[in-house]
């Protein structure tokens, strides 16, 4: 039961000519006591019971960050009387919902439709928290309230803001490709065409069989092998909780990843996605050429950084079961010299027998502002213990190069296009 500002005033008046009829204690207050008490219950028992009402759900069921979705409610009265009311759609504070409530009347074997926008600050799923329907009786004092469930979830997805260099980097994929087919074969590259020879042409690249059929002589043409094998490994482990700025590492190393699987496809090679930390959390297999964007992305919105320390063992037996053919196995983690060098370091003998592999790493640009603080006492502590931190990074750096892994570390506003510049430097040199 719920009552409104007009019982508050009802009573109001009563206790108003209680006053003035000077007869307080008396039966005169009894009588006004029982006369607000019965306006209410009359009106509790007039109004439209909320728990017969029948809803429905549609709409939106996924929405990238920053974005706004609609979901809607279906409300059907199949009673006899008319309800009159408000009703409030609840979702999470991390939606944003809007409005918070609004008026509803429905009229009996009617159905109203209740909109909601919402605009979700935070990736994962999002689920209705109910449907809360205030029915008031006729004369407005009271009524009934009750919250039903009408479940509905929203996917938010991850954001990918580096989508904006896509562009110039399939730029320079196409130019790449351009300056292999006038190279001769090599390590990387494969058959892309026949044409006649231009003076300039390595002599080395004439088909002679093809010549001995034409007029003319005719060379054959290279361009960088396609249909390679990329795997990108997320670590969702402690590492990857840190913040970056305001955003924690996980969802910095997410656009990253986003923008190699884009280029990836649209280069013709095959990328594999999996989330680790001491177990798989996400896995997306390559369903065959083209781009794998979408289903790396509706895998990646659910995931969250677990407060475990990553197992590298597992992962490394995990990316071994993938597959015996060479492939470009990216790992998102942090360079963090402990976790490696108990971790990672062992292991990678195995790992680079097999495979080629790409660390990359966010690097919080708030350690090197703290490594240039001059000053007091306490502003030398912080720059040394930023040095430190610094130096760290670089050493580990220089092992896993040393190992035979590339390593890019970067910005955060820099990592997903120098993630990119690499998998592009590697195509070029024909290693991948």
């Amino acid at each position: 039961m719920v009552v409104t500002g007009r019982a508050a005033l009802l009573a109001l008046l009563a206790t108003v000519a209680v006053a003035i009829s000077g007869q307080i204690g008396s039966t005169v207050t009894a009588i006004a006591v029982s006369l607000v008490v019965l306006i209410i219950v009359v009106d509790v028992l007039a109004a439209t019971s909320p728990a017969r009402l029948v809803l429905s759900r549609e709409g939106d069921t996924s929405v990238r960050s920053g974005d706004s979705a609609s979901v809607s409610v279906l409300i059907a009265n199949p009673t006899g009387r008319r309800l009159r009311g408000s009703v409030r759609d609840a979702w999470p504070p991390s939606s944003h919902a809007s409005p918070r409530s609004r008026e509803l009347l429905v009229g009996p074997g009617e159905r109203r439709r209740v909109t909601t926008t919402l605009t979700p600050s935070r990736r994962g799923d999002a689920r209705s928290a109910g449907v809360t329907v205030r029915s008031v009786g006729p004369l407005g004092v009271a009524g009934r309230q009750r919250t039903l469930q009408a479940p509905w979830t929203v996917r938010t997805l991850p954001p990918f803001h580096s989508r904006r260099h896509l562009p110039g980097k399939l730029s320079r994929l196409r130019e790449l490709e351009g300056r292999h087919t006038a190279m001769v074969r090599g390590q990387g590259s494969e058959f892309d065409s026949l044409r006649d020879y231009v003076p300039g042409d390595d002599v080395r690249s004439i088909d002679w069989r093809a010549t001995a059929r034409d007029d003319g002589v005719v060379v054959r043409t290279w361009r960088p092998e396609r249909d390679r094998r990329v795997l990108i490994v997320l670590d969702t482990g402690r590492t990857s909780a840190g913040r970056v700025g305001d955003t924690p590492r996980l969802d910095h190393s997410m656009d990253a990843a986003l923008l190699l699987t884009a280029l990836a496809g649209k280069a013709g090679d095959r990328v594999d996605f999996m989330a680790y930390d001491r177990a798989v959390r996400a896995r997306v297999k390559a369903s065959g050429k083209g781009s794998q964007v979408h289903r790396v992305v509706e895998a990646m919105a659910p995931l969250e950084a677990a407060l475990v320390e990553s197992d590298p063992a597992g992962m490394v037996g995990s990316v071994m079961t993938q597959g015996r053919s060479r492939r470009l196995v990216v790992l998102l983690t942090d360079l963090n010299a402990a976790a490696l060098e108990e971790g990672l370091l062992p292991r990678l003998p195995l790992l680079s027998s097999r495979h080629l592999l790409l660390v990359a790493a966010v690097r919080d640009p708030k350690v090197a502002e703290m490594a240039a603080e001059r000053g007091d006492a306490d502003a030398l502590y912080r720059a040394a213990s930023a040095e430190r931190t610094l130096s760290e990074r670089h050493r580990i750096t220089a092992e896993l190069r040393r190992a035979g892994a590339e390593v890019v570390d970067a910005d955060p506003e820099r990592i997903a296009p120098a993630l990119a510049d690499a998998y592009i430097d590697l195509k070029a040199q024909g290693r991948l």
